[in-house]
């Protein structure tokens, strides 16, 4: 585990030096309302120590993290009476905060927002988009 880093946002808040709703925290996630949420009942998961990005969090600890994710996906659908939810996590780039967290959103129909929040784009032809995927599992 990871230990605090005192100049983080998400660290002070699951240690408790900063405000926040807290909605589960044990030795593996913490878990809070976000302060600029997409809709009400928007979550953050964190990972309780400090570790940026998804890269950073150790192997072992991927599983449990991602366990108590899909935990949170359950809850927030059932609490907030959604038809389901969006699940995100941005790694550097977006990251307002350089601290691993995953966004849990409730969602229905309707409800604003339009799929990803970026455009999208294509491959020119099969053998591009076979480069591509090439050059993905080579780095694996």
């Amino acid at each position: 585990m990871s230990q605090p880093d005192h100049d983080c946002l998400f660290c002070a808040i699951a240690a408790g030096d900063r405000p926040g709703h807290i909605v589960l925290a044990d030795g593996v996630a913490v878990a809070f309302l976000d302060v600029r949420p997409l809709f009400k009942g928007h979550v953050l998961v964190a990972s309780p120590g400090h570790v940026e990005t998804l890269a950073d969090l150790p192997a072992d600890q991927v599983g449990p993290f991602f366990g108590r994710v899909q935990a949170m996906a359950v809850a927030v659908e059932r609490a907030m009476d959604a038809a389901g939810t969006f699940v995100a996590v941005n790694n550097k780039v977006s990251q307002s905060v350089p601290h691993l967290h995953v966004h849990v959103v409730p969602r229905n129909r309707k409800d604003g927002l339009r799929g990803f929040f970026w455009p999208r784009t294509s491959y020119t032809d099969e053998a591009e988009a076979a480069d591509y995927a090439a050059r993905i599992r080579d780095a694996l």
